[in-house]
């Protein structure tokens, strides 16, 4: 899957509210939800789980599923996609720092509730959850190189997040997550 630079700036906006990440993430690990079953999940109303989807699905990040009946669910549109104020101005550039900053926002809240949750895990899970931290002393095409590298890492079991039908017995959805930075001068 290409990455895809996300620059207008209502798609970008539509991504600044936190509730809307955390839909994308139910729908991306647990499959497809109606807004029904997303509200039972995450707590929300049932109305405003509807109209944030409906939003998503404005937005290209979510469709729904055809099929019978009146309530029907809502799943991931497959894309990998950035977000990033690079060579971005104004307005725009406003609003992809703001759907980062919500995206980190939620991504740090749910590793700090898994992180709390660890020791309720059955004991062959327990080393797969933890956070790293490290330096490293490198140029910047090796950083780049080495940031390549690590998204292979991560690519690697794509396709079964994709197809649940390629998950293997006893799979659960490990969240990873990169993050690179660099000191200033």
């Amino acid at each position: 899957m290409t990455e895809a630079p996300i620059t207008d700036p209502k798609t970008l906006r539509a991504l600044s509210h936190p509730f809307r990440w955390k839909l994308l993430q139910l729908l991306t690990e647990e499959g497809p939800r109606t807004a029904t079953q997303c509200s039972e999940v995450l707590g929300e109303s049932v109305a405003s789980c509807s109209y944030h989807l409906n939003m998503l699905a404005k937005y290209g990040f979510v469709t729904e599923v055809e099929g019978p009946g009146r309530q029907k669910p809502w799943k991931i549109v497959p894309k990998r996609q950035s977000i990033s104020s690079e060579g971005l101005e104004g307005e725009t550039a406003m609003a992809a720092e703001a759907a980062a900053m919500a995206y980190l926002d939620q991504e740090f809240e749910r590793t700090r509730t898994r992180l709390r949750q660890r020791e309720h895990l059955p004991q062959e899970w327990r080393e797969a959850v933890g956070t790293e931290g490290t330096v490293k002393f490198i140029t910047a095409q090796e950083a780049v190189e080495y940031l390549a590298e690590l998204r292979a890492l991560l690519d690697k079991y794509d396709e079964r997040r994709l197809d649940p039908a390629l998950r293997p017995e006893g799979s659960r959805p490990v969240r990873l997550f990169l993050s690179h930075t660099v000191a200033p001068d």
